[in-house]
């Protein structure tokens, strides 16, 4: 990472996180556990610079706590929120910046400063499907697309905008909690840590 960077950590907000563990975790559940994966993605800057993308004013609250600043984008929609995040965020930016975006449901994220290269640096989930962390040079003219197919998605744009592309295959940021499935993965990926350890 050659210039400065910082983090931006888009939560839409963690009353009505998770629906689709709603069969196998209560509401206060979710909370809880998104809460904590995303305390987990803000550690995972590693000193960089963290801003929480959400409109939301527990999700705030919840910020504050942590001592990371808001950008409270005033829109709807994922894409449209990190789209006003990133071009705020850039303008205090100098060229060589750049930008981090990271999902906030990493439950083994480690280290997002590994999600860097010459152009667009992208972090898939295990299917390769989803897009768990992207960065790019801050003041890129980008078009975000997240939601199904987001990977390919954004490395069509990447191509189409003349960036070079760094897939980043790392473990600790390819697993993202969406459903229960998802929660059997965390379990067993845990234990064979347990068992490595000891």
């Amino acid at each position: 990472m050659t210039g400065p960077a910082v983090v931006a950590i888009p939560i839409r907000s963690f009353d009505d996180a998770k629906t689709r563990l709603s069969g196998v975790l209560s509401a206060s559940d979710r909370r809880r556990l998104a809460e904590a994966m995303a305390e987990r993605v803000v550690r995972a800057a590693h000193g960089l610079p963290v801003f929480i993308v959400s409109d939301d004013a527990k999700v705030a609250t919840w910020a504050e706590g942590l001592g990371v600043e808001i950008v409270a984008p005033g829109v709807t929609g994922l894409n449209a929120s990190v789209t006003a995040a990133v071009g705020r965020l850039s303008n205090d930016l100098p060229p060589d910046g750049r930008i981090i975006i990271a999902h906030a449901d990493l439950p083994r994220a480690v280290d997002l400063r590994v999600v860097t290269g010459a152009g667009m640096a992208i972090a898939p989930d295990t299917a390769r499907d989803g897009s768990n962390v992207l960065s790019l040079p801050a003041g890129t003219d980008f078009t975000f697309c997240y939601g199904p197919g987001s990977f390919d998605a954004h490395c069509r744009e990447a191509t189409a905008r003349g960036l070079d592309i760094s897939v980043i295959d790392d473990e600790s940021l390819a697993l993202d909690i969406d459903d229960p499935a998802d929660l059997t993965l965390l379990a067993d990926a845990d234990e064979s840590d347990v068992r490595r350890r000891s």
